[in-house]
């Protein structure tokens, strides 16, 4: 029999993020509210690992991050991805808030994966592998019902499946 397998990963689409970014870039400075105010987005570094959001007040980069939420569901990306627990940074009549992207799984988030599989599907195979998890059986029809279970979780961050092997 022949062994199939997948891993399971969290990280995100960077092409797709460029386009969030151009999209919400466009809609802050269309918008008539935006008008005159220091509403700005821009690249956490060169990498394009985040995303650091300036604004006249809290209330604008809540608005701007509504606006990020709606782009990257608009494009089918999850929202998990933004890290929105940094604290903004008030100087100058602006306010500053960086929002890196999470990407990788931890130890404890790949215990969870593997826990949870484990418990629901006893034939399957799990196996840590750095920042991913390895997901093996010898039925394709199981990998398919792992997929489903690990989807229907709400997890606090994002998960992907690659390698179908």
């Amino acid at each position: 029999m022949a062994n199939f397998s997948f891993d399971v990963v969290s990280d995100y689409d960077k092409s797709e993020m460029n386009n969030v970014f151009d999209q919400t870039q466009r809609e802050i400075d269309s918008r008539y509210d935006f008008k005159g105010t220091p509403a700005l987005l821009e690249w956490l570094n060169a990498d394009k690992t985040g995303l650091k959001i300036t604004g006249s007040g809290d209330w604008q980069i809540d608005s701007i991050i509504d606006i990020i939420r709606k782009k990257l569901s608009a494009r089918n990306q999850s929202q998990k991805v933004l890290d929105v627990t940094k604290e903004s940074i008030i100087t100058n009549l602006k306010t500053t808030k960086e929002v890196p992207f999470k990407k990788g799984l931890d130890q404890e988030k790949a215990k969870k994966i593997t826990a949870l599989v484990r418990d629901n599907m006893p034939k399957v195979k799990t196996q840590i592998q750095g920042d991913e998890v390895r997901i093996m059986s010898n039925s394709k029809d199981d990998l398919q019902t792992v997929m489903d279970l690990i989807r229907a979780q709400d997890f606090d961050f994002p998960v992907n499946f690659t390698n179908y092997r």
